[in-house]
């Protein structure tokens, strides 16, 4: 019964009705209400004016939506009609349900009726404040509109049927409770409301006033109110019309407009539309207990959702943890391999240092003899052991200048993790959604012809398929690490093409792409095997004296230039990056565009331009070397320097193997890069210069120069390697 309660509120005083009366679009209204919020239209207006012009086809005349704007406010309330005197200018008052009230537009004439029931201003407008519909009054007012005695009925037995206490009818703000009740005004009473309104004087002396409780089982043994003609207030309803859809009396069929209208008898019309209301009501039970059924269903999902939660930030907090378990054994197996070069590098070095301790002593040991001996007087004697003790002093100084006082390893640790891929798939770790709505892209065709090799570089194309409906928002390609090992990400984006540069030489590679949207990622395309530029591989400590191979036979050229994207600010590029100089008096650095990491690989450079003695430098380096001094002063760099006289190996800033011999305008120097022996050498005119410049290269090397504004140098690539160095290689 409380859902009903809002059903039998007033939407203007937010109270129970009292005395409802039944408006043309159905709405119900307290009669004292609708009078407050009557407003005065203009003349033209009028039921009289517009059955004069011919528009009047009823009792009741709707305003047109455009006029409607004169009653209703921009918050949906109910306004005067400004433009008259009439109208009211006190401010109007808010309802609890937000329906504006308007006074009185004027004092009502002294009249025998009741305050609801007098006379209303001549034409008087009335707006429903629910479905917002105006409607010009005729001269019946008020009167005209039918009371609903059913609706009465259903609030005195809803106000029957509360146990709580009878509340006053008066009170304006908090009801206080009831204790008396007037029978004849039909009202319940506090004590100060009943001293204020209803004193015991005067015509109201004479009434009966009975507790709460007495007035409630009198209001419901009093007997029902007979509903009344509106037209003609002495008779009652008789007959149905079924065309206007009301209840009619006979003296309405007699004389009234009803006359010739189709009309039924009432009682078998009130059982025909109680029979259709319970059909109705059937229905939209119904649909109240599927409401009630999917409440149900909800709550249910609320509990569900909550488990599955808890359920699922188990499971994320699982995976997440299994992810950084994985991630700390590859760390551990990381610092095992770092260890194991750590002690590797002390054991090359400490040999090192045992083996040169002990060559060393032993070369002490032979100049304190041989000081001994130049101190002996006797010249027999001492030609009998001079010569063979001048072999042993150039056989040891010999041995001392075979490399032995170079360094076997370096103090660096040419590895470099390679991180990006896992900080990439960690950035685009996600929830994957499946939605039919919605699916991932199609999966990506290679398109073979497009894709291509060149040195050690790879180009792949591809392209969504032509019946795909789902648009991808980019693409993940992938390549192995050309040894058949795992697939790692090397580009994702939006583009349909990519090179990769940086690949090695005489490799095979795999590779595939795949697309992705919001909702996930496609499955892979087919796998594309690349061969990149082939390089030497051939085997040098097997094969014998009479196996010679041809090893310029074996190695394929790579071609290449000058990297101006790498390269100092201060370097002068010409002749499509093959020829550069600088335009500053301090040493600057320029890499090759191609970077090599397996195979045998030899390039040249010719000097252009020589003045005043510089010393240019040739060498390879590290992709991050220093570009703004000598190359070799770092650590990223290896490198030979020269100037007109003679020549220094110099890495890390750190001097060596000073030989004669130099450049000048005209002169051509070799460079030598032996993966397959992890040795460097460089060549001054087609000749070695010194011996091999440096032992044990491993890991990604590009070409590299330094030079002034004193030099200018031309690249030459694609060249085979000198031919003494071939036949060297073949009897190794």
């Amino acid at each position: 019964m409380e859902e009903m309660e809002e059903e039998l509120k007033c939407p203007v005083c937010g109270s129970f009705y009292r005395e409802p009366i039944i408006l043309p679009c159905s709405h119900n209204i307290c009669q004292a209400c609708a009078r407050n919020i009557l407003v005065q239209t203009p003349e033209s207006e009028s039921p009289q004016s517009r059955r004069a012009s011919g528009s009047g086809v009823s009792d009741y005349d709707y305003l047109d939506l455009d006029k409607m704007s004169l009653y209703s406010e921009a918050d949906s309330g109910y306004g005067s009609y400004g433009g008259f005197a009439s109208a009211p200018t006190t401010p109007c008052q808010k309802s609890p349900n937000g329906v504006r009230v308007f006074p009185p537009a004027m004092p009502p004439p002294a009249t025998h009726l009741s305050p609801a029931l007098a006379s209303v201003p001549r034409n008087s407008c009335i707006t429903c404040p629910q479905c917002h519909r105006s409607l010009i009054l005729d001269d019946r007012g008020l009167r005209g509109f039918p009371k609903n005695r059913v609706l009465e009925g259903v609030i005195d037995r809803y106000q029957q049927s509360k146990a709580a206490a009878l509340k006053c009818q008066l009170c304006e703000k908090a009801p206080k409770e009831a204790t008396v009740m007037c029978e004849q005004c039909d009202v319940f009473y506090c004590d100060p409301c009943r001293l204020r309104c209803h004193p015991p004087r005067g015509p109201l002396a004479k009434h009966r006033l009975v507790p709460p409780a007495q007035g409630r089982v009198s209001r419901r043994l009093s007997p029902r109110k007979v509903s009344t003609c509106t037209d003609h207030e002495l008779e009652n309803h008789s007959m149905y019309c079924v065309q206007c859809k009301m209840p009619v009396c006979y003296q309405c069929l007699e004389e009234g407009k009803h006359s010739s209208h189709e009309v039924k008898a009432l009682g078998a019309m009130w059982k025909l539309h109680k029979s259709q209301l319970s059909q109705a009501l059937n229905g939209l039970s119904d649909r109240a207990k599927e409401a009630k059924e999917f409440l149900v269903q909800l709550r249910n999902m609320v509990q569900q959702i909550q488990e599955n939660s808890v359920e699922f930030e188990a499971c994320l907090v699982a995976q997440c943890d299994a992810l950084i378990d994985a991630l700390n054994r590859r760390k551990a197996q990381l610092l095992a391999r770092v260890n194991k070069e750590h002690e590797h590098k002390l054991k090359v070095v400490r040999d090192q240092i045992s083996h040169c301790t002990v060559k060393l002593r032993q070369t002490t040991g032979l100049m304190e003899y041989c000081l001994e001996v130049i101190k002996e007087n006797d010249p027999s004697g001492f030609l009998q052991i001079s010569d063979a003790l001048i072999r042993r002093v150039h056989l040891t100084e010999d041995q001392w200048g075979k490399g032995t006082l170079t360094p076997r390893m370096t103090t660096d640790f040419d590895l470099s993790l390679d991180n990006s891929p896992l900080l990439q798939s960690i950035h685009q770790l996600d929830f994957v959604q499946m939605k039919a709505s919605s699916p991932v892209p199609a999966t990506p065709i290679l398109q073979l012809e497009d894709c291509c090799t060149h040195n050690n570089s790879a180009t792949l194309s591809w392209k969504q398929p032509p019946l795909s409906t789902v648009p991808a928002e980019g693409y993940i390609l992938e390549l192995d690490d050309g040894n058949g090992g795992q697939f790692r990400e090397v580009y994702v984006g939006k583009e349909t093409m990519c090179t990769v540069d940086g690949l090695h030489f005489n490799s095979t590679y795999n590779a595939r792409i795949k697309a992705f949207n919001k909702m996930g990622v496609s499955q892979y395309s087919k796998t594309l095997v690349l061969q990149t530029s082939e390089g030497c591989n051939f085997e040098t400590q097997s094969a014998s004296y009479s196996q010679l191979v041809d090893i310029k036979k074996l190695l394929a050229v790579a071609w290449f230039a000058f990297d101006p994207g790498s390269a100092h600010s201060d370097i002068i590029f010409s002749n499509d990056n093959l020829t550069v100089t600088c335009s500053s008096y301090d040493d600057r650095v320029v890499l090759g565009k191609t970077g090599f990491s397996k195979g045998v690989h030899y390039w040249e450079l010719t000097v252009d331009r020589y003045d005043n003695h510089p010393d240019p430098a040739f060498g390879v380096a590290r992709i991050d070397v220093m570009k703004d001094v000598m190359l070799g002063k770092d650590d990223k760099a290896w490198a030979m320097y020269v100037d007109n006289n003679r020549s220094w190996f110099m890495h890390n800033n750190s001097h060596t193997n000073r030989t004669e011999g130099g450049i000048t305008k005209g002169a051509t120097i070799g460079v030598l890069l032996d993966f397959n022996r992890k040795t460097l050498t460089f060549f001054i005119n087609d000749e070695q210069q010194g011996p091999i410049a440096f032992e044990n290269v491993e890991g990604l090397f590009f070409p590299a120069v330094s030079l002034n504004r004193n030099v200018q140098v031309t690249l030459h690539t694609g060249l085979q390697v000198p031919d003494f160095y071939s036949s060297r290689a073949s009897i190794a």
